[in-house]
């Protein structure tokens, strides 16, 4: 069978495929879309088990509107975070109380 890009096609080994639409041909392998909505690449070597497929079973996939993505609020960088907030002075430790010596118990 002759693969060309737009020719739909069966996988005599894969029926469970459905029938694909080849997207690209490159000298090693074919890009085809089969209707069970995965695209897989045929070697050339397994073009033998393609069979021609009818076009009127072959589903496209529906076109995926993509949706605008939300962005997170730009990063402060440090610096400038350190100029907007002053930090303030660390108050002075206060040393603690001397324990007292323990007593003797007689």
């Amino acid at each position: 069978m002759n693969i060309k890009r737009g020719t739909i096609v069966s996988n005599s080994g894969a029926i469970e495929w459905g029938v694909g639409k080849v997207m690209e041909v490159s000298p090693s392998k074919a890009t085809i879309q089969f209707s069970d909505g995965i695209i897989r690449k045929i070697a050339a070597t397994h073009y033998v088990i393609l069979q021609p497929g009818d076009p009127a079973f072959f589903v496209p996939l529906p076109e995926i509107i993509k949706v605008a993505k939300v962005r997170a609020a730009p990063k402060i960088p440090k610096e400038a975070k350190a100029a907007k907030i002053p930090k303030e002075p660390k108050a002075p430790k206060i040393p603690k109380a001397a324990k007292a010596p323990k007593q003797a118990t007689i």
